[in-house]
Protein backbone atom coordinates (compact mmCIF):
# COMPACT_ATOMS: atom_id res chain seq x y z
CA UNK A 1 0.00 0.00 0.00
CA UNK A 2 1.11 3.56 -0.68
CA UNK A 3 2.48 5.65 2.17
CA UNK A 4 1.59 8.89 0.38
CA UNK A 5 -0.75 9.69 3.25
CA UNK A 6 2.25 10.00 5.56
CA UNK A 7 4.03 12.56 3.39
CA UNK A 8 0.76 14.44 2.77
CA UNK A 9 0.04 14.57 6.52
CA UNK A 10 3.56 15.72 7.33
CA UNK A 11 3.66 18.44 4.66
CA UNK A 12 0.14 19.63 5.52
CA UNK A 13 0.93 20.08 9.20
CA UNK A 14 4.30 21.65 8.39
CA UNK A 15 2.50 24.13 6.13
CA UNK A 16 -0.21 24.93 8.67
CA UNK A 17 1.73 24.48 11.91
CA UNK A 18 1.31 28.01 13.22
CA UNK A 19 -2.40 28.10 12.41
CA UNK A 20 -3.07 24.69 13.92
CA UNK A 21 -1.13 25.53 17.10
CA UNK A 22 -3.20 28.68 17.52
CA UNK A 23 -6.45 26.78 16.85
CA UNK A 24 -5.86 24.24 19.62
CA UNK A 25 -4.47 26.71 22.14
CA UNK A 26 -6.70 26.60 25.21
CA UNK A 27 -8.68 23.64 23.84
CA UNK A 28 -8.53 21.65 27.06
CA UNK A 29 -9.78 24.59 29.08
CA UNK A 30 -13.17 24.41 27.38
CA UNK A 31 -13.49 20.62 27.38
CA UNK A 32 -14.04 19.12 30.84
CA UNK A 33 -14.51 15.62 29.46
CA UNK A 34 -11.12 15.71 27.76
CA UNK A 35 -9.49 16.94 30.96
CA UNK A 36 -11.25 14.21 32.93
CA UNK A 37 -10.06 11.57 30.48
CA UNK A 38 -6.49 12.77 30.67
CA UNK A 39 -6.72 12.86 34.45
CA UNK A 40 -7.98 9.27 34.57
CA UNK A 41 -5.19 8.20 32.20
CA UNK A 42 -2.56 9.91 34.36
CA UNK A 43 -3.98 8.23 37.46
CA UNK A 44 -3.81 4.83 35.71
CA UNK A 45 -0.14 5.42 34.86
CA UNK A 46 0.68 6.37 38.45
CA UNK A 47 -1.27 3.39 39.85
CA UNK A 48 0.70 1.06 37.57
CA UNK A 49 3.98 2.30 39.03
CA UNK A 50 4.76 5.27 36.79
CA UNK A 51 7.46 5.63 34.18
CA UNK A 52 7.84 7.34 30.82
CA UNK A 53 4.66 8.04 28.86
CA UNK A 54 4.59 8.87 25.16
CA UNK A 55 2.12 11.29 23.57
CA UNK A 56 2.02 10.00 19.98
CA UNK A 57 1.02 12.70 17.51
CA UNK A 58 1.64 15.37 20.13
CA UNK A 59 1.35 18.32 17.74
CA UNK A 60 2.35 21.58 19.47
CA UNK A 61 2.70 19.80 22.81
CA UNK A 62 -0.16 21.18 24.89
CA UNK A 63 -1.45 17.74 25.92
CA UNK A 64 2.09 16.56 26.74
CA UNK A 65 2.41 19.56 29.02
CA UNK A 66 -0.98 18.84 30.60
CA UNK A 67 0.12 15.29 31.41
CA UNK A 68 3.41 16.54 32.85
CA UNK A 69 1.47 18.93 35.07
CA UNK A 70 -0.65 15.95 36.17
CA UNK A 71 2.45 14.23 37.51
CA UNK A 72 3.27 12.04 34.50
CA UNK A 73 6.76 11.76 32.97
CA UNK A 74 5.47 12.57 29.47
CA UNK A 75 7.28 13.15 26.19
CA UNK A 76 5.93 13.80 22.71
CA UNK A 77 6.45 12.42 19.21
CA UNK A 78 5.00 13.96 16.06
CA UNK A 79 5.36 13.53 12.32
CA UNK A 80 5.69 17.26 11.66
CA UNK A 81 9.09 18.90 12.28
CA UNK A 82 7.40 22.32 12.32
CA UNK A 83 4.98 21.30 15.07
CA UNK A 84 7.82 19.77 17.06
CA UNK A 85 9.70 23.06 16.72
CA UNK A 86 6.70 24.90 18.18
CA UNK A 87 6.39 22.38 21.03
CA UNK A 88 10.08 22.74 21.89
CA UNK A 89 9.76 26.53 21.81
CA UNK A 90 6.64 26.67 23.98
CA UNK A 91 7.64 23.94 26.46
CA UNK A 92 11.45 23.99 26.55
CA UNK A 93 11.66 21.78 29.62
CA UNK A 94 9.94 18.83 27.92
CA UNK A 95 11.19 16.25 25.44
CA UNK A 96 9.81 16.27 21.90
CA UNK A 97 10.97 14.20 18.93
CA UNK A 98 10.10 13.89 15.25
CA UNK A 99 8.82 10.41 14.45
CA UNK A 100 5.99 8.36 13.02
CA UNK A 101 3.46 6.11 14.74
CA UNK A 102 3.85 3.59 11.91
CA UNK A 103 7.43 2.87 13.06
CA UNK A 104 8.03 4.18 16.56
CA UNK A 105 11.70 4.63 17.42
CA UNK A 106 11.20 3.18 20.90
CA UNK A 107 12.38 -0.08 22.42
CA UNK A 108 9.96 -2.93 23.07
CA UNK A 109 8.19 -2.54 26.40
CA UNK A 110 9.88 0.79 27.11
CA UNK A 111 6.93 3.04 28.00
CA UNK A 112 4.54 2.97 30.94
CA UNK A 113 1.65 4.53 29.05
CA UNK A 114 0.72 5.72 25.57
CA UNK A 115 -1.64 8.47 24.47
CA UNK A 116 -2.88 9.04 20.92
CA UNK A 117 -5.20 12.04 21.29
CA UNK A 118 -7.01 12.53 17.98
CA UNK A 119 -3.82 11.61 16.11
CA UNK A 120 -5.01 8.32 14.59
CA UNK A 121 -7.66 10.26 12.67
CA UNK A 122 -5.29 10.69 9.73
CA UNK A 123 -4.34 6.99 9.57
CA UNK A 124 -6.14 5.14 6.74
CA UNK A 125 -7.80 1.82 7.41
CA UNK A 126 -5.07 -0.27 5.82
CA UNK A 127 -2.39 1.22 8.10
CA UNK A 128 -4.29 1.21 11.39
CA UNK A 129 -3.56 -2.41 12.41
CA UNK A 130 0.18 -1.79 12.06
CA UNK A 131 -0.08 1.38 14.15
CA UNK A 132 -1.91 -0.46 16.94
CA UNK A 133 0.73 -3.21 16.82
CA UNK A 134 3.40 -0.53 17.29
CA UNK A 135 1.52 0.83 20.29
CA UNK A 136 1.38 -2.64 21.85
CA UNK A 137 5.04 -3.34 21.09
CA UNK A 138 6.41 -0.30 22.93
CA UNK A 139 4.12 -0.57 25.96
CA UNK A 140 4.96 -2.49 29.08
CA UNK A 141 2.63 -5.39 29.92
CA UNK A 142 -0.64 -4.16 31.44
CA UNK A 143 0.28 -0.53 30.72
CA UNK A 144 -2.58 1.93 30.02
CA UNK A 145 -3.47 3.30 26.59
CA UNK A 146 -5.80 6.20 25.78
CA UNK A 147 -7.06 6.77 22.23
CA UNK A 148 -9.15 9.78 21.18
CA UNK A 149 -10.81 10.12 17.77
CA UNK A 150 -13.69 11.49 15.69
CA UNK A 151 -16.86 9.36 15.62
CA UNK A 152 -18.62 8.61 12.36
CA UNK A 153 -18.51 6.63 9.13
CA UNK A 154 -17.09 9.16 6.69
CA UNK A 155 -13.74 10.48 5.52
CA UNK A 156 -13.32 14.25 5.56
CA UNK A 157 -10.85 15.83 3.15
CA UNK A 158 -9.27 19.20 3.97
CA UNK A 159 -7.63 21.28 1.25
CA UNK A 160 -7.16 24.60 3.08
CA UNK A 161 -5.41 25.09 6.40
CA UNK A 162 -6.25 27.48 9.23
CA UNK A 163 -3.82 29.99 7.74
CA UNK A 164 -5.56 29.80 4.34
CA UNK A 165 -2.66 28.00 2.70
CA UNK A 166 -3.34 24.88 0.58
CA UNK A 167 -2.94 21.50 2.27
CA UNK A 168 -4.15 17.98 1.47
CA UNK A 169 -5.15 15.78 4.37
CA UNK A 170 -7.84 13.20 5.14
CA UNK A 171 -9.53 12.67 8.51
CA UNK A 172 -11.15 9.29 9.12
CA UNK A 173 -14.19 9.18 11.38
CA UNK A 174 -14.73 5.76 13.00
CA UNK A 175 -17.17 3.99 15.27
CA UNK A 176 -15.91 3.13 18.77
CA UNK A 177 -16.67 -0.55 18.10
CA UNK A 178 -14.36 -0.45 15.07
CA UNK A 179 -11.47 1.12 16.97
CA UNK A 180 -12.01 -1.18 19.97
CA UNK A 181 -12.00 -4.24 17.69
CA UNK A 182 -8.70 -3.15 16.15
CA UNK A 183 -7.17 -2.65 19.58
CA UNK A 184 -8.30 -6.09 20.74
CA UNK A 185 -6.75 -7.65 17.64
CA UNK A 186 -3.47 -5.90 18.47
CA UNK A 187 -3.34 -7.29 22.03
CA UNK A 188 -5.28 -4.81 24.15
CA UNK A 189 -8.08 -5.25 26.65
CA UNK A 190 -10.73 -2.51 26.52
CA UNK A 191 -11.51 -1.00 29.91
CA UNK A 192 -13.87 1.87 29.07
CA UNK A 193 -15.37 3.86 26.20
CA UNK A 194 -16.78 7.38 26.29
CA UNK A 195 -18.60 9.18 23.48
CA UNK A 196 -18.42 12.95 23.89
CA UNK A 197 -21.28 15.19 22.74
CA UNK A 198 -23.07 12.44 20.79
CA UNK A 199 -25.74 14.86 19.52
CA UNK A 200 -23.21 17.00 17.63
CA UNK A 201 -22.45 16.53 13.94
CA UNK A 202 -19.04 15.01 14.70
CA UNK A 203 -18.88 13.49 18.19
CA UNK A 204 -15.62 12.54 19.82
CA UNK A 205 -14.73 9.34 21.60
CA UNK A 206 -12.11 8.14 24.05
CA UNK A 207 -11.17 4.51 24.56
CA UNK A 208 -9.23 3.40 27.61
CA UNK A 209 -7.38 0.13 27.15
CA UNK A 210 -4.54 -1.88 28.66
CA UNK A 211 -1.88 -3.95 26.94
CA UNK A 212 -2.11 -7.71 27.43
CA UNK A 213 1.16 -9.52 28.24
Amino acid sequence: MSDMWLSDTRSSYDTDAAGYAEKVRGLLGGNPYLRAGLGLFAESVRDAGGGPVVDVGCGPGYVTRHLQDAGVDAFGIDLSPELIAIARRDYPGLRFEVGTMTDLDLADGSVAGLLAFWSIVHVPDHALPGVFEQFHRVLRPRAPLLIGFHVGDETHHTSEGYTGRPITIDSYHRRPSTVAGGLRDAGFTIEAQLVIRPDEAVPGAMIFARSRP
